[in-house]
């Protein structure tokens, strides 16, 4: 499903747009989103792996339903406020793919997770957050588990030799946690196209080796869980045995560009309405807070419109977007416009609630349930 960020197979999202909705608005062909997730479960299993995809992207308990009904063993998120509220919802067994430092707020809502789902899995890149973990289990008297955190070359958060995960890992122990994997994060991906390839190698070769070591001082290590969309596609991943992608369930313009699909999978899109005119430009009622000011590398302008290939988004406002029409047609003042986000993740958590479309039409709006949540 390769494909390149260009015109070709564009127009198949152009006339994506639907009288009665008041712009801008954030539309979800759920037929799309349907397609997105049986190919995924369907490539993750084929593989024997199993599927965790991460919420952040949806942020919506009506997606995550739909993910797990499409045979994802559970949820992964960013936040315990994320976990909390999919707990809420019933949602009850989470993986927190970050290295959780349980104080104030957070310490309560761990405590309270710990106590509520059916498993819940932490990350950890650190003995001093290992501690408090464990402080935090002992409190609610419930076992947890974690995974071990390691750099895979994106240059994040996570451990960067097997004598950092070894003494993690031991601190852990200590403090009464089940050391249970090791995940990674190739968010190196995202650089370019040709990068993927390498960052997913880079994914599959870093787990074996942490996995290998702590298996052999002892731990009973069983999860070597990989995430990101553009990796969990490729088709080498032995050794893996869980995928994290997020952004799949929707897709955007950069998964378009680093070739993980082409335009049909694009299953969100915002629709706008022109409310201004000038003679060097157009102006839309999309702006920063609707596509977020996010400017990917290696991506011209903050989102493109499918109906108007060769107009640019050059700059954001907070309400308005300034479209500069290129050598081609311009919008009319009034006129419905479709536009491709470049990154779905923050223009989700900029919105209130998702319009969802089924077979070309309107139906009611899904919230956002976990707009917002940072914590």
């Amino acid at each position: 499903m390769l494909s390149n960020d260009g015109e070709a197979g564009l127009d198949v999202l152009a006339e994506f747009s639907f009288d009665g909705l008041t712009s801008p608005a954030l539309v979800v062909n759920l037929d799309r989103v349907e397609t997105n997730l049986g190919l995924m479960i369907a490539s993750v299993t084929s593989r024997g792996a199993a599927l965790r995809p991460h919420a952040k992207t949806h942020k919506s308990v009506n997606l995550g339903r739909m993910q797990l009904e499409h045979g994802a063993t559970g949820l992964t998120v960013a936040t315990l406020s994320e976990a909390a509220m999919f707990a809420a919802a019933g949602i009850d067994d989470l993986f927190v793919a970050y290295p959780v430092w349980p104080t104030g707020d957070r310490l309560r809502m761990l405590t309270m997770l710990m106590a509520s789902t059916r498993r819940l899995r932490l990350g950890v890149d650190s003995s001093e957050g290992a501690a408090r973990i464990g402080a935090a289990a002992r409190s609610a008297g419930g076992p947890v588990e974690v995974l071990i955190e390691a750099d895979c070359g994106g240059g994040r958060s996570g451990v960067r030799s097997i004598e950092a995960a070894l003494a993690v890992a031991r601190s852990a122990t200590e403090a009464g946690l089940s050391v249970v994997g090791v995940f990674t994060h190739g968010g190196h991906s995202y650089g370019s196209r040709d990068g993927v390839r390498a960052a997913a190698d880079d994914e599959v070769l870093t787990l074996r080796r942490y996995g290998e070591a702590l298996r052999s001082h002892g731990f009973d290590v069983r999860e070597l869980s990989a995430g990101s969309t553009p990796t969990s596609h490729q088709k080498e991943r032995t050794g893996v045995t869980e995928e994290r992608p997020g952004t799949y369930v929707f897709n955007d313009r950069l998964q378009v560009r680093l070739g993980a699909c082409d335009w049909s999978a694009v299953a969100l899109t915002v629709q706008a309405t022109v409310v201004s005119v000038s003679r060097d430009h157009v102006i839309v009622d999309a702006g920063a807070k609707v596509l977020s000011s996010d400017l990917p590398a290696g991506l011209e302008g903050y989102g493109v419109l499918p109906k108007y290939p060769a107009a640019m988004i050059s700059r954001l406002y907070d309400h308005h977007g300034v479209v500069l029409p290129g050598d081609g047609p311009r919008p009319r003042l009034g006129e419905t416009v479709v536009v491709v986000p470049n990154h779905v993740c923050p223009v989700v958590n900029l919105a209130g609630r998702l319009q969802i479309v089924s077979g070309s039409k309107p139906i009611d709006p899904w919230p956002v349930d976990g707009q917002g949540l940072v914590t």
